[in-house]
C-alpha cells in the first residue's frame, strides 16, 4: 500500500483492500470473478461473473462485461474517442423501452497490442445506471464521468476525476 495514500477509503480513514495509486500506468486488465450487475429503470441491464476490469493509477476498476450479458438493447451513439493505450472508442445508447440513456457505454471494437482482451466488451458508466452493484456492493460513481470507474469500500483513494485532479 502505499503510504501517501493509505487508509483513504470511499467512507473515510479505514485499512483498505486495494490502493489505487498502487495499481499500474499504463493500465493492465485482469479477469474477473465478481459478481457484476447493473439495473436501470427497474430492468435489469446485465448480469455476470465473466467481466473484466481495467486498474490504471489513481483510477478506480472499470469494468467491462461481455456483450452477451447485455439484455437490453444497445446502439451506436455515434460518439468516439482515443485512449492513448487501448485505442479508439465508441459509444453506445442505451434502451430502456421508451427511455435512451445517452452515452451509457462504450466499447474498444479493435483495441491496440496489449488490450486484444477487451474487443467487443462494454464498460457502463455506474452513474448512468440506477444501480450497480459489485458482489451485492452498491458502487459509488468516480467523479466526473471522464474514467468511468466503479468505486466500492474495498477501494482506497484518492481518486483521480473529479474537479481540480487533472493535474495530478
Amino acid at each position: 500500500m502505499t503510504t501517501a495514500h493509505a487508509g483513504r477509503g470511499v467512507d473515510g480513514p479505514r485499512p483498505a483492500v486495494e490502493n489505487v495509486w498502487d495499481y499500474p500506468r499504463p493500465p493492465r486488465w485482469e479477469r474477473s470473478g465478481r459478481r457484476i450487475t447493473a439495473t436501470h429503470r427497474g430492468q435489469v441491464v446485465f448480469d455476470t461473473r465473466q467481466a473484466v476490469r481495467v486498474l490504471e493509477t489513481s483510477h478506480p476498476p472499470v469494468y467491462y462485461v461481455p456483450r452477451d450479458a447485455v439484455l437490453l438493447p444497445l446502439r451506436p451513439s455515434g460518439r468516439t474517442t482515443y485512449c492513448e493505450f487501448k485505442g479508439a472508442a465508441g459509444y453506445w445508447d442505451l434502451v430502456v423501452g421508451d427511455v435512451v440513456v445517452p452515452q451509457a457505454a462504450w466499447s474498444y471494437e479493435t483495441p491496440t497490442a496489449g488490450y486484444e482482451q477487451l474487443a467487443g466488451l462494454l464498460a457502463f458508466y455506474p452513474s448512468k445506471l440506477d444501480t450497480c452493484l459489485v458482489d451485492g456492493e452498491p458502487v459509488m460513481p468516480q467523479a466526473g464521468d471522464f474514467y468511468g470507474g466503479w468505486i466500492t469500500r474495498d477501494l482506497a483513494g484518492p481518486f483521480k476525476g473529479g474537479p481540480g485532479t487533472a493535474g495530478w
